[in-house]
């Protein structure tokens, strides 16, 4: 029986303290949630239900889909095991495949070793009954065959996505020091934000936060930036099916929100990156991109959220630099932005505290291994009011035609 129609174990992953939001949103794709932990969900369906899940999910990197489980004591256990496994009706002898794994085996003390030791079983088991075998390496554009070994529980996966779902494919200028699509993602999800009101993003870099949430408002699934995943490359895979998912997700979006986007920097090279990303993710109209100081990022007489994310202090001789911006920061945030909730992502808990707002709300996330922060602020309507400023209407490359500082 193929893969493509079996009900199976399906393992989601995803970066450190995203799994709530996560589990959100295979709940809302129709799976059952049977098991959640730090870094991913467990579900259960097809490989063709992996095809849906690799399209619509924003806050993920593998889905996972279960072959086998077995008892492996040592490497020769967990050949045996694997050797087993019908790879002829899987794999194309003529193909190629990579092999990764996740392993804490006291047998083990070359980390390597376990992919080796699976790909000869692969290899192996193949040209026993074909004659041929695939061909292997590094690269996970085709096959990807994934290997979880913790103590003696061995289980092995078909990894579906391959190439990891965490790149939504849109941005092709990345700038420094970027927050990952998938992470930001989170974030957007974490403030609430559904498209109505306004969403402002001073700071903004690269573009994703900004280019997120036009995405998240759109419902558009990030998926259908992509066109290549490793369950296209497992026998049985039927390309019908992929297509009318594809169809299914296009459909499902919105043209227009009743919302506006925002996003500025200081940077002109940053704005022109952002807004090449927002093109290349077909957003580009929805979100008013504009040269200026933080400070004097307009702020609409709406409701919203306003999102910052600044840089931590890593480097030597930036920190005071930083303390006065992050004070900045909390001061405006104070002044122009009464009505909205504000947040700001940081991983440095000493420069939080310059912002000199009390936060509401402190939501815990990961960037790469730094421990980081979402700090929410409410911004409660002051007698002083907010900045008599209307909302900023895009020019023909929807920027505004404003002059470097």
């Amino acid at each position: 029986m193929s893969v493509f129609n079996t009900v199976s174990k399906i393992v989601v992953t995803c970066p450190k303290r995203i799994s709530p939001y996560l589990r959100r949103e295979v709940l809302f794709q129709g799976f059952q949630i049977m098991e959640e932990w730090a870094t991913g969900v467990e579900t259960v369906g097809t490989l063709n239900d992996c095809i849906k899940l690799n399209l619509n999910l924003r806050t993920g990197n593998q889905v996972l889909y279960l072959l086998k489980e077995f008892k492996a004591l040592n490497a020769d256990e967990l050949y045996k095991g694997l050797i087993e496994i019908a790879w002829e009706d899987l794999l194309d002898e003529n193909g190629y495949f990579s092999v990764t794994s996740n392993v804490d085996n006291p047998t083990i003390d070359n980390s390597m070793f376990p992919s080796v030791k699976t790909k000869d079983a692969i290899v192996d088991r193949i040209r026993d009954k074909k004659g041929y075998r695939p061909n292997t390496g590094p690269d996970r554009h085709k096959a990807v065959i994934h290997l979880f070994w913790l103590g003696s529980a061995a289980s092995v996966f078909i990894d579906s996505s391959g190439e990891t779902l965490s790149k939504h494919g849109y941005r092709k200028h990345p700038g420094l020091a970027p927050m990952q699509e998938n992470l930001a993602a989170s974030v957007v999800l974490a403030t609430g934000w559904d498209g109505k009101g306004t969403f402002v993003n001073p700071m903004c870099g690269s573009g994703t936060l900004a280019i997120e949430a036009a995405l998240i408002a759109l419902k558009r699934a990030p998926g259908l930036y992509r066109d290549n995943y490793s369950f296209m490359h497992i026998k049985g895979y039927d390309e019908t099916i992929y297509n009318e998912e594809r169809k299914r997700s296009r459909e499902s979006a919105l043209k227009k929100i009743d919302g506006q986007i925002i996003a500025t920097d200081i940077d002109k090279r940053a704005v022109d990156m952002a807004y090449k990303n927002a093109v290349t993710a077909g957003v580009d109209h929805l979100i008013h991109f504009e040269v200026c100081d933080f400070r004097e990022t307009p702020v609409p007489k709406t409701d919203g959220v306003v999102v910052f994310n600044p840089e931590y202090g890593e480097r030597l001789g930036e920190y005071e630099e930083l303390e006065l911006i992050y004070k900045a920061m909390g001061d405006f945030m104070k002044k122009e932005c009464k009505g909205y909730k504000g947040y700001v992502f940081t991983g440095s808990p000493d420069l939080a505290k310059k912002i000199g707002l009390k936060a509401s709300r402190k939501i815990e996330f990961f960037n790469s291994k730094l421990d980081c922060r979402l700090l929410e602020y409410d911004l409660y309507e002051g007698s002083k009011g907010r900045r008599e400023k209307p909302a900023p209407k895009p020019d023909a490359e929807g920027r505004a035609e404003t002059t470097e500082e």
